[in-house]
């Protein structure tokens, strides 16, 4: 894509902060299976189903992968998946 509006590079094999918003309410207790994210859930948001939050640091591309891949496993609506600068 040679006139790509994002300039800015991403590297996919460092360390890397991302918060991820679904649809759905997710447990506290499945922060240790998904990376060590903080989970936090608002409840009924616009009086429509919760979202839930998840913040946390991945090692690479791969992990967050992983993490993705087990959100959709669970059948979760991805929201949003936004890389955090440090």
């Amino acid at each position: 894509m040679p006139n790509s509006i994002y300039k800015k590079s991403f590297p996919f094999q460092r360390p890397g902060s991302y918060r991820i918003r679904v649809i759905g309410c997710l447990e506290e207790s499945w922060s240790s299976k998904l990376g060590g994210f903080s989970i936090s859930t608002d409840k009924k948001l616009n009086g429509e189903e919760s979202v839930t939050e998840l913040v946390g640091q991945v090692r690479d591309q791969a992990e967050l992968s992983g993490i993705l891949e087990t959100l959709y496993d669970l059948h979760m609506t991805i929201l949003l998946v936004e890389y955090q600068d440090d």
